[in-house]
């Protein structure tokens, strides 16, 4: 079976190696980059699984990187790595299209477990790209929203729109339950698959779905908010 490859873009030298061992140790191939150039660099020369990505590095920082990644359409999990006083910087880079992100200092085995979930996820994704045939398909179908559940497409008004492998796995599962809400605990539970520790991730993401498959993201006709409750897919 092929190593998945990541890559660890960190300016501080001593973090990047103790990374990097601790990710070996794991059986993953890594490849580093000391700023956001050398990481472009490495993903453009690269097959890359996932990213750990520092916010704050000198020539080009992790959210101008992020930004760069997703307008080239990688699709990778990204988990940026910040420091306590960079609030605003880290849900900047969820915006940006990151999936994760864990803040200094932060213990190898919380680092593993974040890396692991993520790839898990991931690697599902690619197999069902794999694997999927056209015939056998599953389709959900939303007022103007196709998503084919076998060829991880979603189409909106007949354009195709892409999505982050999270961001398709919330829309999934919002769309195969149409009219029922979902509190962010559950969405986060059932997506990642463990016990929910911090849902702003989710109103993160709720808002990059909207602004792919909404003509109006701030007057939503699919996605709705109920407040104190949580999110649905409003049935057409």
């Amino acid at each position: 079976m092929e190593k998945n490859r990541i890559l660890i873009v960190e300016d501080d030298a001593d973090i990047r190696d103790g990374i990097e061992i601790y990710l070996r140790n794991q059986g993953y191939d890594v490849i580093k980059a000391q700023d956001g150039l050398e990481g472009l660099d490495r993903i453009m020369n690269n097959q890359i699984d996932l990213a750990i990505v520092d916010i704050m590095m000198p020539r080009m920082d992790g959210i101008t990187m992020m930004m760069k990644v997703r307008a080239k359409n990688y699709d990778f999990p990204v988990i940026m790595l910040s420091a306590k006083s960079e609030e605003v910087d880290k849900i900047m880079g969820l915006n940006m299209g990151a999936d994760d992100y864990i803040t200094k200092p932060f213990t190898p085995l919380e680092l593993l477990a974040r890396v692991n979930s993520h790839l898990r996820r991931y690697n599902r994704y690619k197999e069902a790209l794999n694997r999927a045939e056209p015939q056998k398909a599953t389709y959900h179908v939303l007022g103007g929203i196709e998503l084919n559940e076998e060829t991880v497409e979603v189409f909106v008004d007949g354009s195709p729109v892409r999505l982050t492998p999270i961001e398709f796995k919330i829309l999934l599962l919002l769309m195969k339950n149409p009219g029922r809400v979902f509190s962010a605990d559950e969405i986060y539970e059932r997506i990642w698959n463990e016990k929910a520790i911090n849902t702003d991730t989710i109103m993160v993401h709720i808002r990059k779905i909207r602004e792919k498959i909404e003509i109006d993201p701030k007057n939503p006709k699919y996605l709705k908010v109920v407040w104190g409750v949580g999110y649905k897919m409003e049935k057409q």
